[in-house]
């Protein structure tokens, strides 16, 4: 039984995780230029989210999720903005000025930023909210043990698509000279600016609704 809900968390949290969004474009960029352990922490970053939100709908907190639901413009403007401002610094940041972040505050800032990213969109506990509740999970009957693993679960699968992720950018990377990451800079920047306007456009949009 609790075999059961591991393997579930398991492929809800890879499943959410894999579609390449933002996060995605953004540990590449950081796998290539900085190293695989700055982009495997901000994979691990987006992963934390994954289970934070898992852990709100799996435990039944509906306050807590029709609240964030609830606030969806102000996720959305910080999110968006937060893209803009991480796609115009790539943009400008040249591979030559990057040190490989070895050091605490340069991995540290990479988890929290993907964190933040990932937290910051409503479309994620949106996810879980919804596959939790096909499951019958995060109502009354709900068995809490079940609900811990499942969300270990989520964060386990998550992890294991960024490890995917990095460990192949980071064999590919190798074929990678300064010329080439200067290019992968710019494209990842001008990616990662274009989602911050699409999410702000996406208020804009809802206030016209």
């Amino acid at each position: 039984m609790d075999l059961a809900f591991l393997i579930k968390g398991i492929i809800i949290g890879f499943s959410i995780a894999a579609p390449v969004g933002p996060i995605g474009v953004l540990c590449i960029r950081r796998t290539l230029t900085e190293g695989r352990l700055s982009g495997f922490l901000s994979g691990i970053g987006a992963a934390t989210a994954d289970a934070t939100y898992g852990m709100i709908a799996g435990f039944g907190l509906a306050s807590i999720s029709n609240f964030l639901i609830g606030q969806q413009i102000w996720l959305r403007l910080i999110g968006g903005l937060f893209l803009c401002y991480l796609g115009i610094k790539t943009f400008t940041t040249k591979p030559s000025d990057e040190s490989v972040s070895s050091n605490k505050q340069g991995l540290i800032g990479n988890y929290f930023s993907a964190f933040l990213l990932t937290i910051t969109n409503p479309m994620t506990i949106i996810s879980f909210a919804a596959v939790f509740a096909g499951l019958g999970i995060g109502t009354i009957q709900t068995n809490y043990l079940s609900s811990s693993i499942l969300v270990i679960g989520v964060f386990v699968g998550s992890g294991l698509w960024w490890l995917t992720l990095i460990s192949t950018v980071h064999v590919l990377g190798k074929r990678f000279d300064t010329k080439r990451l200067l290019w992968v800079n710019k494209l990842s920047g001008i990616v990662i600016l274009i989602f911050g306007f699409i999410a702000l456009a996406s208020i804009w949009g809802r206030n016209f609704i």
